[in-house]
């Protein structure tokens, strides 16, 4: 079946797109033919990260805090400004706080609703034009978020808020997905485990706890950014046109322990 997985020529916006996973997924759209634009908080590491990139093909970067409302509004309006539509949009961008119960503070649980959860749904609205511009019965504009296996299982990390948020965004793509679709929006999200990034770098650089992560993962390894840029990819081509409203783990298999 030709084309089936393609995305040549998409139009893809992914927030948190500069380090980590979602330099997977931005990079393995880039890679794939798409026009793709990146976004985080910092105009230089964005501009650095947008030159790397176009020497696989085509990216540009637009800086912004979408921790805010108006940081969330301010990146739409530059989206729009730029392309008249939007094809694919992944909401990566996030945080993470870690630290004992009954130490954990009431600042985290703001940060990360922010980050998490608001940004999510403040920029997926502000955005609902261009993604309207783009989407058909045959070819679905696509809503990307990026939740955690730690919003569906309890993590071993003590990361209150964290999972919390994780498991809002899951729930939150499943309420805009039934929103969405009668417009021919689908929304869904990814679950990662561990993968190599910023969030995740405590743990995976130290080589025991490295390990001892590994023997967690039925698949025996670290997730690798092939893993997580094929998930996204799957989404947003022909292939997950018919996907919508679902949370897909890509754990190497950790969330069938239960």
């Amino acid at each position: 079946m030709p084309g089936l997985f393609a995305v040549d020529d998409k139009v893809v916006l992914v927030t948190g797109g500069t380090r980590g996973i979602g330099l997977m997924i931005a990079q393995g759209f880039v890679e794939a033919g798409a026009r793709v634009i990146v976004s985080s908080r910092k105009p230089d590491v964005c501009a650095a990260v947008a030159e790397r990139l176009s020497g696989y093909g085509r990216c540009e970067a637009i800086a912004a805090d979408i921790s805010t409302a108006a940081g969330a509004s301010r990146l739409a309006e530059e989206v729009l400004a730029r392309v008249p539509a939007l094809d694919v949009l992944v909401n990566n961008a996030g945080a993470t706080w870690g630290a004992p119960l009954e130490a954990y503070p009431e600042s985290a649980f703001d940060k990360l609703w922010a980050v998490n959860v608001k940004a999510v749904f403040q920029l997926t609205t502000a955005l609902l034009p261009a993604l309207r511009a783009s989407a058909t019965a045959d070819d679905p504009a696509r809503v990307i978020n990026i939740g955690s296996i730690d919003g569906i299982r309890v993590p071993w990390m003590e990361v209150y808020a964290y999972s919390a948020t994780k498991a809002a965004v899951h729930m939150l793509t499943r309420s805009l997905a039934h929103q969405l679709a009668p417009e021919h929006i689908t929304v869904n999200a990814i679950a990662p485990g561990p993968f190599e990034s910023k969030m995740m770098a405590f743990a995976l650089d130290d080589p025991a706890t490295r390990a001892t992560i590994e023997h967690q993962v039925p698949l025996g390894r670290i997730g690798r950014p092939d893993d997580m840029a094929g998930a996204a990819i799957y989404l947003a081509s022909r292939a997950g046109a018919y996907l919508t409203g679902a949370v897909i783990p890509v754990d190497g298999g950790i969330t069938t322990h239960g």
